[in-house]
């Protein structure tokens, strides 16, 4: 049971990574630091003072640039592969007692898979905000982001097994829309 709650709490996590790179990276220090959470050995140090700053300081420059219309665009040009990396990351931090192979494929399928489908259709949101509304819409995607990428890391670190329902919900919700604008194209 411990494994299946650290894959819930991978996915989970990588899902607000989709959202945010390094505010579920914060959150996951926070709980490694303050013992809430307990990492793979070789990603102990997450949990260090060194990383806690680091992810503050990376989290706080990440959501004040997400503010600034145009450069919230840039940012997007790169989120998507970094956030690919970030959640596979931080699915592999979190497992336990399993194989490298399987660690691995879960991590690269279920967290990279995850993050990168998220953080390419909020890159697709924000485009078309920007491009609807000149970038003056694009603080309130921001800030539906940063709320969704803080709401899922919490939930994530404290209720693992509710945090994957609401990874289906969100993956549903952009496969629903996705849907809508294809179909409309027709």
């Amino acid at each position: 049971m411990e494994t299946f709650i650290s894959i819930c709490l991978g996915i989970g996590l990588a899902a607000s990574v989709g959202f945010r790179i390094f505010l579920p990276l914060l959150a996951l220090s926070l709980a490694s630091f303050f013992n809430v959470w307990q990492l793979n050995d070789s990603w102990q140090w997450l949990g260090s003072l060194t990383a806690l700053i680091t992810f503050g300081v990376a989290t706080l420059v990440e959501i004040s640039a997400y503010y600034i219309p145009y450069i919230d665009n840039l940012l997007d040009s790169i989120s998507v592969p970094l956030a690919a990396i970030a959640g596979t990351s931080v699915m592999l931090s979190t497992m336990v007692d399993l194989t490298p192979i399987v660690s691995w494929s879960l991590a690269i399928i279920a967290g990279g898979g995850t993050a990168a489908a998220i953080s390419g259709s909020s890159s697709v949101a924000r485009l078309t905000s920007t491009s609807t509304t000149g970038g003056l819409g694009n603080p309130i995607i921001s800030t539906i982001e940063t709320g969704t990428a803080m709401f899922m890391s919490v939930i994530s670190i404290f209720l693992p097994l509710l945090a994957i329902v609401f990874v289906i919900i969100i993956l549903f919700i952009i496969y629903k829309i996705y849907k809508k604008f294809t179909t409309s194209k027709r």
